[in-house]
C-alpha cells in the first residue's frame, strides 16, 4: 500500500498535526486510509481513544466533514466513527490536508450521535455561509448515519 501524510490544519490553515497512513482507496467520490493512533491515550468522556487504535479515514473530495472509523487496536471492537466538519480537503500525490472548523460529531456503534465542541465553532471567525454550509454537513452526516450509509453501514 502507498503512505500518506495526512495534515490536520486550524480553521485559518495553521498546521496543527500531521501524521502517516496507508492508502485503502482512491476514487472520484473519497480517498480512503487507514492509520494507527499514535497519541497517547486519550478519555473524552465519550470514548477511550488509546496508542494503537485503528483508523479508517475518509476524505470526500466535495464534502465539508471526513469520517473516522475507530477500532480497538488489540480487540479489532468498533469504538465508533468520528467525524470532523471541516473544508474541502485538499489532496496532493502523497498527502490529505484538511482545515478544522471544530464543529465535531460522534456516531456510537448503536447509531446515536453526539454533537461537539459548538462552542469552539461559535467562536472561530467564519463567514455566515460557511457557517451554514458547516451546520448543513451535519446534518448529512446524521442523514447518512439514520439511513446506514457507508461508511456508517456497520451500525447495530
Amino acid at each position: 500500500m502507498t503512505a500518506i501524510t495526512i495534515i490536520k490544519r486550524d480553521a485559518r490553515g495553521k498546521h496543527e498535526l500531521s501524521y502517516q497512513g496507508l492508502l485503502r482507496k482512491n476514487c472520484g467520490a473519497y480517498v480512503c486510509v487507514e492509520a494507527e493512533f499514535g497519541l497517547a491515550d486519550r478519555d473524552l468522556g465519550y470514548v477511550q481513544l488509546r496508542r494503537g487504535d485503528v483508523f479508517r479515514e475518509w476524505f470526500f473530495r466535495d464534502r465539508w466533514f471526513n469520517v473516522f472509523r475507530v477500532s480497538d487496536g488489540r480487540d479489532k471492537r468498533l469504538k465508533g466513527w468520528y467525524c470532523n466538519i471541516t473544508r474541502p480537503p485538499q489532496f496532493g500525490s502523497d498527502w490529505i490536508a484538511a482545515e478544522d472548523l471544530c464543529l465535531d460529531v460522534f456516531v456510537y456503534p448503536d447509531g446515536r450521535t453526539l454533537l461537539l465542541d459548538e462552542e469552539e465553532f461559535a467562536a472561530l471567525n467564519l463567514s455566515e455561509k460557511e457557517r451554514r454550509t458547516a451546520r448543513k454537513a451535519v446534518q448529512e452526516i446524521q442523514e447518512m448515519v439514520r439511513l446506514r450509509l457507508p461508511p456508517f453501514d456497520e451500525i447495530s
